[in-house]
């Protein structure tokens, strides 16, 4: 089996989840013998769509038009598009439509989870639509002592330092302007977030927050994905507070490397993740607090080894394998 990955739109998502999803396929179908291509070839049947700019559709049409058979990841929903960069609530039902007509143009669609699948049947879309987790690469993403002692040195913290942190975009539906409450909630402990945004995308209310965050709050900006390997391991906490999503790659990572994870409850987590026994959720900026303080005092030993169990069951190798059946059931193959 051959397959042409997709590539358009990689400079613009690179430093997001879904960039790290196209990676992951890349990894995942390899391990499973799928040859991946990066540009189009005259044999291959086959095209993995991830993005939804102008250009994927036009390669979509492209490649019907060519006999091709289309899968379409779908990572984006209106939701998960509400609260995030500026004018993003007001062009939230535009935006819905336009992701419904990409992914309606693929022979099958692909979401990373059963909610985010509900979303989209709820949508109307009529073509066939599996879930199938982003994955993670466990061989990667592991504890590893050397790697946290290395975090604490980079950003000067001592070992009997409490830390904190979070990954993402900073945009509210992240979750940050809850992180930052967060922050000064404890002052004394350090907090730490990881991720870039443009300023010019960023709404005035969250430059707001981030310029008057306390003095314990550092934005480390964007870091690779070794660097954020070397926190996770050296972190205390790792609280993801985000309002949306269809997966989160950053949540699977923790787990990975066993840090204790604090997440908010939200419906994406339902079935796969169960509060006490692979993570903590919290509904509010209280409740979050409470929850950290627990960490630090109570043995997490159980927790994050259920955590880790259930990032292997998410590896790399499992979900090429998925990958590739669900093309074969879908009778999406070399010469069909």
């Amino acid at each position: 089996m051959e397959v042409y990955l997709y590539q358009g739109g990689k400079g613009i998502v690179a430093k997001s989840g879904i960039g790290q999803a196209v990676l992951h396929q890349k990894k995942a179908l390899e391990k499973v013998g799928v040859r991946v291509v990066t540009k189009p070839e005259k044999k291959t049947k086959i095209i993995h769509i991830n993005t939804i700019f102008p250009d994927s559709l036009l390669a979509c049409m492209i490649a019907k038009r060519k006999g091709k058979k289309v899968i379409w990841y779908a990572h984006s929903t209106m939701e998960d598009f509400k609260s995030s960069f500026c004018g993003s609530d007001l062009f939230a039902p535009l935006f819905k439509r336009w992701i419904c007509f990409c992914y309606s143009m693929g022979d099958i669609i692909i979401t990373p989870t059963a909610y985010s699948r509900q979303l989209l049947l709820r949508y109307g879309l009529k073509k066939t639509i599996y879930h199938l987790s982003n994955g993670v690469d466990t061989d990667f993403f592991q504890r590893d002592a050397a790697c946290g002692e290395r975090f604490r040195t980079k950003y000067h913290i001592g070992k009997e330092e409490k830390v904190v942190i979070s990954v993402g975009h900073m945009i509210e539906r992240k979750g940050i302007l809850d992180f930052i409450a967060l922050a000064k909630q404890m002052p004394e402990i350090r907090f730490l977030w990881f991720g870039y945004t443009d300023a010019k995308f960023i709404p005035a209310h969250v430059k707001k927050a981030m310029k008057h965050a306390p003095r314990n709050l550092m934005f480390a900006g964007y870091v690779n994905q070794s660097e954020l390997r070397d926190a996770y391991c050296g972190a205390d906490v790792f609280a993801f507070l985000s309002k949306e999503e269809t997966e989160g790659i950053v949540v699977l990572e923790a787990l990975a490397c066993g840090i204790p994870t604090i997440l908010r409850d939200i419906p994406v987590y339902d079935g796969w993740l169960q509060d006490g026994k692979q993570v903590y959720k919290v509904r509010s900026v209280s409740d979050g607090m409470k929850k950290v303080q627990e960490v630090f005092a109570e043995d997490h030993t159980l927790l994050v080894k259920n955590g880790r169990k259930t990032a292997e069951s998410r590896s790399l190798e499992r979900i090429g394998k998925r990958l590739k059946a669900i093309y074969q059931i879908s009778g999406i193959k070399e010469g069909k």
